[in-house]
């Protein structure tokens, strides 16, 4: 194999281990409060009081490497999906804290004393904006999407969880997608297009071919922060524009009961955003620095992994942008929500994390309220592989870290 394609979609999915006998396995079928439904895996072991629960909003989480060492560790697990699993496509966070409830709700049904929220990576701004409506009286909460969406988080049982922890929290989808964003896109309608001068990727930018890591100047580095965020604020415009026209046309047909208005209303307005995996720390190891390797989450040749399909915020509706992908509207960013999190908080750094940086870990600690507040960091890379061949890996040491942590407490 060759350079060129080696390692496409490496260090993802890291090695499992098995779960221990013993442990009663269900699956639930559960109905939120707006009459959605939604899934989840219940793991048991004899005697269980404590259940960790794990959710992500657009992945499923039923295999998450944690899962067989907080078994091993006799804590529950609930392991649950939102109501668009491994589908991004018209994700809502605030529909998706809603699916969280119902999870929650379920645990308190079963009986568990405890009920500890592990949220890892995007699962821990999903975890933070949960903690952080609930924490908030009924009539506090959100009644809104940003595109205008009517949410009934008012009229929804949100418990309190007893614990949160925070594993390699990124700084939400919204503010991710914005670092990874590549700014030489100059039509977007077209993947291909691009402005040489602001391309991460060009040799005369200081891009050095893989694995040697590029180095920018001071002065490209500036350019590209700026140029990132103005393609944000471009597709923010569009996603604006097309929601308010589909919101007028449902307007329209609620009010005059017309078949094309309601045609309007229910097409679908999407957007395709190219190239999504360009964030010059994944190829520049001096910027923010840590242990990481050189590469993205989705490969060790951003160069290439920029321009495929996979990756963040890659196709939305404009509700879905607004709600989830913009950093300019989403209600869901882990900064802002972690200040309305008072419950015992356990926020984990993944050493060698490639798209959570000790900078943002800082940030975070400083804005969380909690008074019960440990904040540790372990070696791994952000999904908790090993940072080298022989070292335990990132999941084995974050494990040993919160099992003692949930012991201490519950």
């Amino acid at each position: 194999m060759s350079e060129t394609t080696r390692g496409l979609g490496t260090g993802r999915y890291t090695e499992l281990t098995a779960e221990p006998p013993g442990v009663a396995t269900t699956v639930h079928q559960l109905r939120t409060s707006d009459k959605a439904q939604v899934a989840g895996v219940l793991r048991r072991p004899a005697g269980a009081n404590t259940v960790v629960t794990i959710m992500h909003p657009r992945q499923d989480v039923t295999f998450h490497a944690l899962v067989p060492y907080l078994l091993h560790a006799g804590l529950a697990v609930w392991t649950q999906g939102s109501r668009m699993p491994n589908n991004d496509l018209n994700l809502l966070h605030e529909q998706a804290i809603i699916d969280f409830a119902a999870g929650h709700v379920f645990l308190r049904e079963q009986g568990f004393d405890h009920v500890v929220v592990l949220g890892h990576s995007g699962g821990g701004t999903l975890g933070a904006f949960y903690v952080q409506q609930a924490s908030l009286s009924a009539g506090k909460r959100l009644t809104h999407t940003p595109s205008g969406r009517p949410v009934p988080l008012a009229d929804t049982e949100m418990p309190v969880p007893d614990g949160f922890i925070p594993l390699a929290p990124h700084p939400g989808q919204g503010a991710l997608l914005a670092r990874v964003i590549d700014p030489s896109v100059i039509n977007e309608s077209d993947p291909l297009s691009i402005d040489a001068d602001l391309s991460a990727f060009n040799p005369a930018n200081g891009f050095r071919e893989a694995p040697e890591p590029s180095e920018f100047d001071d002065e490209f580095v500036a350019a590209y922060r700026v140029a990132q965020r103005a393609r944000i604020t471009r597709i923010d415009t569009i996603a604006a524009e097309l929601a308010e026209q589909r919101s007028s046309a449902n307007s329209l047909s609620r009010a005059s009961g017309d078949v094309d208005a309601r045609r309007s209303g229910l097409a679908p307005a999407l957007l395709p955003v190219y190239r999504t995996d360009a964030d010059l720390r994944n190829i520049d190891l001096r910027l923010d620095p840590n242990a990481r390797p050189y590469g993205s989450l989705f490969g060790r040749r951003p160069d290439l992994t920029n321009h495929g399909l996979v990756g963040f915020g890659r196709l939305s509706t404009a509700e879905a942008w607004m709600s989830t992908w913009s950093t300019t509207t989403t209600n869901a960013d882990f900064e802002a929500c972690i200040a309305g999190c008072p419950v015992p908080t356990l926020l984990v750094e993944f050493t060698g994390d490639q798209a959570s940086f000790p900078a943002d870990i800082e940030r975070f600690r400083r804005a969380c309220p909690a008074e019960d507040l440990t904040v540790t960091a372990v070696d791994g890379t952000h999904f908790g592989d090993r940072l080298a061949p022989g070292l335990p890996t990132g999941n084995e040491l974050a494990a040993e870290v919160i099992t003692a942590w949930v012991a201490e407490r519950f």
